[in-house]
C-alpha cells in the first residue's frame, strides 16, 4: 500500500485529475446506476469548503501579524487589477450582446430571493462583515472572516514573538491538512463529473444553446484576451505562460467543483509553487474570491440584457454601459458557490426596467445553462485571483529591481 500511495503521489496531480475525468464520464455514461460515486464528490467539495474558512483565517492573521514592510502597493495593484478585469467583462459582455442579440424561451417562474438594488447588495456586504467571526467560519462568509482576521491580524503585530510562532505553526499545520484534502481531488472530480453526466447526459450542450454560447464565447474571450492584454501591459511581457499555467492548476478544479470558496485551497498551493510571498498572496487570494469575479460580471450582464431583449426592449448603449458598473459591482456581491452570480441578476435587470416576474424566470433559465455555464464562470474567476495576485507580485518585484 506504501509503494501504491508513493506512485499515487508522484504522478502529476493534473494527470490524475484528467485521468478522474474521464473515469466519471464514462461512469455516467454507461454506469448510470452507480449513485454512490457522487459521494466522492460531495465529500471533496465539502473538504475543501470546511476547510477553507479556517485556512484563510489563520492564514491571514499569521500572515499580517509577522508581516513586514512593502504590503501595501501590492494591495493596491491586485484591487485594481481585480476591479479592472471585472469591469472589462462587463463590457465585453455588453457589445457582444449587441453583436448577437439572444433571447430566451422562458422557464417557470422561479422562487428564490434575490437582491433588488445596489443598496442591498451594500447593506448585506456591511453586514457580514460585521458578522460574529465564529459564524462567519461556520457560514464561510468570506467577507466577514476577511474583515476579523486583518483586524486580529493588526492588533497582534503587538503580540511577544512566541506568540507569533504559536500563529505560524497553527498556520502551517492548516495548510498541511489542505496538501492533504488536495491530494484527494481526482477521486472528487470523478465523482462530480460523474454526477453531471449521469444527470444530464451530453445534453447539456444542446438544451438553450443560443445563451450557452455567448456566455462561453464571452468568458473565453476575456480569459484568452482581455486579461492577458491587462496583464502584459502592466508587466510588459508575454502573459500566456503565466495564463495557462493558472488555468490548468486552478481552473481545472474550480471547473468541477463549481465554487470560487472551495477553489481557495487550490490558488493557495498554485501561489506557493509560484513563489509568491505567503504574507501577501494569503490575503490577496480570498480577497479575488470576493471580488474577482470575470465570470460572475459577464453572467449577469448577459442574462439582464437578453432579458431586456426577449421583452422586445431596445436598452439604450449608454444605459447597457452603466449596466457594467452594476455588474462589476453586483459581481463582487456574489456568493462564491455555485450559481452564486444568477441571484443578482433581478438587481441588473431592473436597472433596465425588466420586472422582477421575469427576471426571476431568467434566473431559472440560467440553473439550466448553468452546468456548464457556472463551471467555466468559476474556473475563470478563481484561475483570475492568481493570475492577478502574481501579477501585482511581479511588478512590485520590477519596480524594486529598477529602483537599485
Amino acid at each position: 500500500m506504501k509503494k501504491v500511495f508513493g506512485f499515487y503521489t508522484k504522478t502529476p496531480l493534473v494527470l490524475r485529475i484528467l485521468i478522474g475525468l474521464v473515469i466519471g464520464v464514462l461512469l455516467g455514461l454507461f454506469v448510470p446506476q452507480a449513485s454512490f460515486v457522487t459521494v466522492l464528490g460531495d465529500v471533496f467539495v465539502g473538504a475543501l469548503k470546511a476547510i477553507a474558512p479556517v485556512l484563510v483565517f489563520v492564514l491571514v492573521i499569521s500572515s499580517l501579524c509577522t508581516a513586514g514592510k512593502g504590503l501595501g502597493s501590492r494591495f493596491k495593484t491586485v484591487i485594481l487589477l481585480y476591479m479592472t478585469s471585472t469591469f472589462l467583462a462587463a463590457v465585453v459582455a455588453v457589445v457582444a450582446s449587441y453583436l448577437f442579440k439572444v433571447t430566451i424561451p422562458l422557464a417557470e417562474a422561479a422562487t428564490q430571493s434575490a437582491p433588488t438594488g445596489l443598496d442591498e447588495v451594500f447593506k448585506t456586504l456591511l453586514g457580514n462583515m460585521v458578522m460574529n467571526p465564529v459564524q462567519a467560519l461556520m457560514q464561510g462568509n468570506y467577507i466577514g472572516i476577511l474583515t476579523w482576521s486583518v483586524i486580529l491580524g493588526l492588533a497582534l503585530r503587538a503580540a511577544s514573538d512566541k506568540t507569533k510562532e504559536v500563529l505560524t505553526d497553527i498556520s502551517d499545520s492548516v495548510t498541511k491538512v489542505v496538501a492533504w484534502v488536495i491530494q484527494f481531488a481526482p477521486f472528487g472530480i470523478m465523482g462530480l463529473v460523474y454526477a453531471s453526466v449521469g444527470e444530464y447526459g451530453l445534453n447539456i450542450f444542446t438544451d438553450y444553446g443560443k445563451i450557452l454560447l455567448l456566455l462561453v464565447g464571452c468568458m473565453l474571450a476575456v480569459a484568452l484576451i482581455v486579461d492577458p492584454i491587462v496583464v502584459a501591459i502592466t508587466l510588459r511581457k508575454n502573459p500566456y505562460p503565466l495564463v495557462f499555467k493558472c488555468f490548468k492548476e486552478s481552473g481545472l478544479t474550480a471547473f468541477f467543483t463549481r465554487s470560487s470558496a472551495a477553489n481557495i485551497p487550490v490558488n493557495m498551493k498554485l501561489c506557493e509553487k509560484l513563489g509568491l510571498d505567503k504574507e501577501y498572496y494569503s490575503v490577496a487570494i480570498p480577497l479575488g474570491a470576493t471580488i474577482n469575479m470575470d465570470g460572475a460580471a459577464i453572467t449577469i450582464t448577459v442574462m439582464s440584457l437578453s432579458a431586456a431583449f426577449s421583452q422586445g426592449m431596445e436598452v439604450n448603449f449608454f444605459v447597457a454601459i452603466l449596466l457594467s458598473f452594476v455588474a462589476t459591482l453586483g459581481a463582487c456581491g456574489a456568493s462564491g458557490v455555485a450559481g452564486g452570480s444568477l441571484l443578482l441578476i433581478p438587481m441588473a435587470c431592473s436597472l433596465l426596467g425588466v420586472g422582477q416576474d421575469i427576471a426571476m424566470q431568467v434566473v431559472a433559465v440560467g440553473f439550466i445553462v448553468g452546468v456548464v455555464q457556472d463551471s467555466l464562470e468559476t474556473a475563470i474567476n478563481s484561475s483570475g485571483d492568481v493570475i492577478f495576485c502574481a501579477t501585482a507580485e511581479y511588478r512590485d518585484r520590477m519596480k524594486k529591481e529598477k529602483k537599485k
